[in-house]
């Protein structure tokens, strides 16, 4: 009955969903799917598996593939094996037979590793082999393409399933025997070939096509595919730079905010996304909260923006916090491009690029930790970068917190839908209240904590949250209600 429910969505003109009928689509219930990586009741995390912390994870176009990458340098590929990738039409069969669907159902496809530590003897710096990002790229001839990076290097891969010959046993006639290792000539009418070489099995082999390199001063924070199959951008604190997908010794900077004294220096740049349909454009985010829609057809040094997405500063003095609880993290543009998503240490807010007055509506995820952000600055965790996702329908979005928590919001007109799920087997044992509604942009509160003090009336969830177990990567299928998200090593996948 869900799967109907969701049938009947239909698309709108400007490209967002409307549901059918005037009332908003009703609450998914999420169940586990699977688990890869889980460890034990009670396993510390020691230094032999804090190589296998995940730390970018992405489904590709299609959902049918999905991408993780851990602190090791090393890139894990999964691939779909449930009924519908199978037959044609069984999806329409099952349902005319009232057969419920089948969640999707992934397994282990390959692995390889993708960087190596480094060592810049110019600068004497060690350079991480840990993964920041993944992106697919359009396949072709049956073989995948994506883009992983570190902090400094992006590498362009191809993995393509190589057929692995094996020869069969000798197809020997009784009536001949062999002599001196040699089998004697036989009529014709009783010739067989001795050896049949056939393909039993084909093993997925991972290939470095392309490295680029030495373009990036400071640590690369993103990389993002343009819709025209041929360029990328990656991003750092200061600059963004675009490449050609075929180019790898040379790149143009696009966007550099870096000022002739560094000691003025007031914003740096934090994520980066192209639009999902028109290649000239995409967005980028920065430390003081505000977003950037920039056209490359303007210039060719896009410094000035076409658009600014920022809220409006509320009337009251800041506290030491506000611009660092401020500093967006991450952002997404939803399938059609019409709205953005974005995701700063407090709220996730949902932007209309037609409306650039305010978000179309802000979510509260961490509203509990408000007094408590002195012991979050004091152990770092005020500095944790949260990644967003949204769904493919542009209904719903979802984003991490503390204790291996995850957070889902309908973001349609006059949905109240929330739900906080654990990333565990049972995602529902342990209930966080989340609030019945979203909390508007033009009447948020501006959060007014002084440093050294912490304000009366301290929330007793966060004092049950566990900060060392943060949920920060999670990606949303492109086609279906399903979510993977990474906790620790582990690997966890729902669907509703």
């Amino acid at each position: 009955e869900r799967a109907r429910e969701r049938e009947r969505e239909e698309t709108g003109m400007n490209g967002e969903v409307v549901a059918a009928s005037a009332e908003p689509s009703p609450p998914l219930e999420w169940r586990f799917s699977q688990v890869f990586g889980e460890r034990s009741a009670g396993e510390e995390l020691v230094f032999s598996s804090a190589v296998d912390v995940i730390s970018a994870i992405q489904f590709d176009n299609s959902g049918d593939h999905l991408a993780t990458g851990d602190r090791g340098g090393r890139v894990v590929l999964f691939e779909r094996t449930d009924a519908k990738n199978s037959s044609g039409g069984a999806r329409r069969d099952l349902e005319e037979a009232d057969y419920p669907l089948r969640h999707p159902e992934f397994r282990y496809k390959t692995e390889f590793q993708s960087h190596d530590p480094e060592f810049d003897y110019l600068k004497s710096l060690e350079i991480e082999e840990k993964i920041n990002k993944i992106r697919w790229c359009q396949t072709a001839n049956g073989a995948l393409f994506l883009l992983s990076t570190n902090d400094k290097t992006i590498k362009f891969w191809k993995v393509q399933d190589k057929k692995i010959k094996k020869i069969c046993d000798v197809n020997s006639d009784p009536s001949r025997t062999v002599v001196n290792g040699e089998v004697p000539e036989a009529n014709s009418s009783s010739l067989r070939l001795p050896v049949v070489v056939t393909s039993h099995e084909s093993s997925p082999v991972a290939r470095c096509r392309r490295v680029y390199s030495h373009a990036h001063d400071y640590h690369i924070n993103s990389i993002s595919n343009n819709s025209d199959g041929e360029t990328f951008i990656s991003a750092d604190d200061l600059r963004i730079n675009l490449w050609n997908l075929e180019i790898t010794n040379q790149s143009f900077n696009i966007v550099d905010v870096k000022p002739e004294k560094m000691e003025d220096l007031s914003e740096v740049i934090t994520s980066a996304e192209f639009h999902p349909t028109h290649c000239n454009m995409l967005a980028y985010s920065s430390s003081k909260g505000s977003i950037r829609l920039i056209d490359l057809r303007q210039s060719a040094l896009c410094d000035s923006h076409s658009k600014l997405f920022e809220e409006p500063e509320a009337a009251g003095s800041k506290s030491f916090f506000t611009e660092i609880i401020a500093s967006v993290s991450d952002i997404k543009f939803a399938k059609e491009g019409r709205y953005l998503l974005s995701r700063d240490y407090m709220t996730l807010k949902l932007w209309d690029i037609n409306m650039d007055s305010g978000p179309v509506s802000t979510f509260q995820v961490h509203e509990h930790l408000k007094p408590k952000l002195c012991d979050l600055y004091e152990n770092d965790s005020i500095f944790d970068k949260f990644e967003c996702c949204i769904s493919g329908n542009g209904l719903r979005a979802a984003t991490g917190s503390y204790s291996n928590l995850f957070r889902v919001f309908g973001v349609s007109p006059g949905s109240t839908e929330t739900a906080s799920l654990e990333a565990s087997r049972n995602p529902t044992r342990r209930h966080v209240p989340v609030p019945s509604s979203p909390f508007k942009a033009l009447s948020r509160v501006v959060i007014m904590v002084k440093a050294g003090s912490e304000s009366a009336g301290v929330d007793g969830n966060s004092d049950a949250l566990d900060y060392t177990t943060k949920l920060l990567h999670l990606a949303w299928h492109p086609s279906e209600n399903s979510i993977a998200c990474a906790a620790g090593n582990s690997l966890y996948m729902y669907y509703a």
